[in-house]
């Protein structure tokens, strides 16, 4: 008896700090150069989950528009493209991010930076929690990929589970 009570409280505490880190934000590092200071070589970045190439652009490249580029405007654009992505983006074991950059200046032609330079809105990055998905954000053939960090929170919970039904 005492044991399911444990082990209840190790469950919710699991999926209580899986809620926690899956926030809505669209991290600082997205915007980073690409510059790696460690082992390159050792560390090869996946492959981006997300097709970026086939995305509907227009959100933000009929909104965003130089050459003032209006930093409200342009980063209220950017979070409504980019925040339905922001687990795949903010993943910085792949190509995601830079992928979506490349692609969004090929796409809108806009001068390098801009986003990184006029987007900020805090220690966590941009926030999401406020941004209704667009249909346009999202085509059929998006694949979503749960983050790795979930993924290790969820099979650890299930091997606490496994462990204590033993006991």
């Amino acid at each position: 008896m005492g044991s399911n009570a444990f082990f209840s409280s190790i469950l919710y505490f699991s999926l209580l700090v899986t809620l926690a880190s899956a926030a809505p934000f669209l991290s600082d590092d997205i915007f980073g150069s690409g510059v790696s200071t460690g082992r390159a070589l050792l560390q090869a970045k996946k492959a981006c989950g997300v097709d970026f190439e086939n995305q509907n652009y227009t959100i933000l490249t009929s909104q965003c528009k130089g050459p003032q580029y209006p930093p409200k405007v342009c980063c209220e654009a950017f979070k409504q493209f980019a925040c339905p992505f922001a687990g795949e983006i903010n993943d910085m074991t792949t190509d995601c991010s830079p992928v979506m950059f490349s692609y969004i200046n090929i796409y809108g032609k806009y001068p390098p930076g801009l986003f990184a330079n006029e987007c900020k809105e805090g220690n966590q990055g941009l926030d999401c929690s406020q941004v209704i998905p667009t249909k346009s954000s999202n085509s059929s053939n998006t694949i979503h990929v749960a983050a790795p960090h979930f993924i290790s929170h969820i099979t650890t919970a299930a091997f606490l589970g496994f462990l204590f039904n033993l006991f």
